[in-house]
């Protein structure tokens, strides 16, 4: 990530200090402050305000008020929330180093501490006066009281590979071409432990992966498909878990051209999916989850040059079916659709794909969730849900009902590749769903809502936001154990 803040532990008080505490009890205070200071911070316990800065000499304190809430989910998120909102202070005050002591009954440290890392996310590469932008925090420490070592490395791992998501959205086409991201994917491989295998433009064409090859016609650049794995010795499952990215490094909308305002000016984020399994495979791969995970990229741009495919063509797939393409627009799901039939060969035991597939998903729920459908057993359904109450990536889960694939049959080909004109996200997982022929367990994540942020929402920064990363860590963390 461009600028990175490196977690720690410690318990030696030599850096600023911020003091997660609750207002009704602050007792501790008379070991670190003054009688003066504790008066003042008693007084400011009784106003509505979230923090207290008490500057001093030798160091800097800042004591941050923590309020109990009866939800869980909504409390551990307004811890996050509090770590961002230090962070103008911090800036503010050019402070580097502090250290995180928890004072609260219930600890909430490493939730205030990942909303600072991720709050902190600056994506500087293409200025020329990167020093001057650059926020001032570079280190926190975690009272050994407040976290194990465990806990901190699971932090480092799940905020690091977030804000490499972020990174990889928000490279624009002229650096993050289908090969260009091939190799961010294997220099990730390289760093945290995952293997890479890369399936050049010959080996699609020989695999018959119509759906890749077809979306990639018009563009100059050949498509890759990307193959990461991660299978440690001490993996729980002896059949893969699949992870499946939509790579679509640009999207025009092809022949089916986007408008460019509020349109294809941001579309460089429709590598969205590729992007989150690419940060869960480098937070699993360096954590060394005991679990085994494949992850599959099929990548290309989408333009309408060259010989690019055009609505009424019919596209046979990687599967054999055919596809009658009314919508060049409707290209991600082309892709994912190979993917998913390549999934077969690993008989897994779960596959989950993430893309930035539809508007629809995005109207629906706008950017506070994320949209899942699939036919993965209920007790999957729960836990991947209660990870996103845990992380605060909540899931809406949408019926697959027979009604919504008779508006993908197609007078000419065995489905086409857009519905009509109501439910598109559910429509899109449908024509998915055919492509998993119901051989295994099946979730899709339409993240076209929260991957991408016009303005920033918390820690959740303008531009690519890494959504999902931080879900399928969690999930897979609750998976191991």
């Amino acid at each position: 990530m461009n600028t990175k803040v490196s977690i720690s532990r410690s318990n030696k008080y030599n850096d600023d200090l911020i003091f997660l505490t609750d207002k009704k009890d602050l007792s501790w205070a008379t070991t670190v402050l003054s009688k003066t200071e504790v008066a003042y911070l008693k007084s400011a316990a009784k106003k509505e305000i979230n923090f207290v800065f008490i500057p001093k000499v030798e160091k800097n304190i800042i004591v941050q008020f923590l309020k109990k809430g009866k939800n869980a989910s909504y409390h551990k998120e307004d811890v996050r929330l509090a770590g961002n909102e230090i962070l103008q202070l911090l800036s503010q005050n050019k402070i580097g180093k502090v250290e995180v002591v928890n004072q609260c009954k219930e600890n909430n440290t490493l939730e205030y501490v990942e909303g600072m890392v991720l709050g902190n996310y600056q994506f500087l590469k293409y200025f020329n006066n990167k020093k001057e932008k650059a926020n001032s925090l570079k280190e926190i420490k975690i009272g050994k009281d407040s976290a194990t070592t465990k806990e901190v490395n699971e932090l480092n791992a799940v905020v690091e590979a977030t804000c490499l998501a972020r990174d990889l959205v928000n490279e624009p086409l002229s650096y993050l071409t289908a090969p260009q991201l091939s190799k961010e994917i294997q220099k990730a491989g390289k760093a945290t432990g995952f293997s890479v295998e890369v399936f050049d433009k010959k080996k699609i064409e020989k695999l018959k992966m119509g759906g890749i090859l077809a979306v990639n016609f018009g563009s100059i650049d050949p498509p890759r498909f990307n193959i990461l794995t991660w299978k440690p010795k001490n993996a729980k499952n002896t059949r893969p878990v699949v992870l499946v990215g939509k790579g679509i490094v640009y999207d025009t909308g092809g022949l089916s051209l986007k408008p460019t305002a509020n349109s294809m000016d941001f579309m460089k984020c429709d590598m969205g999916g590729a992007a989150t399994v690419i940060g869960a495979m480098s937070a699993i791969a360096k954590a060394k989850l005991p679990v085994h995970v494949v992850a599959l990229v099929p990548s290309t741009d989408n333009r309408p040059g060259g010989n690019a495919y055009v609505p009424g063509d019919v596209i046979t797939m990687y599967n054999g079916s055919t596809v009658e393409v009314l919508n060049t627009d409707a290209e991600g799901r082309m892709v994912l659709a190979d993917a998913l039939h390549y999934a077969k060969k690993y008989k897994p035991e779960l596959v989950m794909d993430f893309a930035t597939l539809t508007g629809a998903a995005a109207a629906a729920i706008g950017p506070v969730g994320i949209c899942c459908m699939g036919n993965a057993e209920e007790k999957v359904k729960s836990k991947l849900k209660e990870s996103g109450e845990d992380v605060y990536e909540r899931l809406v889960e949408l019926p697959l009902w027979r009604e919504y694939g008779d508006q993908m049959k197609s007078n000419i080909a065995d489905i086409k590749n857009i519905g009509g004109g109501y439910a598109g996200m559910i429509t899109a997982g449908k024509f998915l769903q055919h492509f998993t022929g119901d051989e295994y367990p099946w979730m899709h994540f339409d993240i076209a809502g929260s991957a991408y942020l016009k303005a920033a929402d918390g820690y959740r920064t303008k531009e690519g936001t890494g959504a999902g990363v931080r879900l399928m860590f969690d999930f897979f963390k609750k998976y191991c154990s």
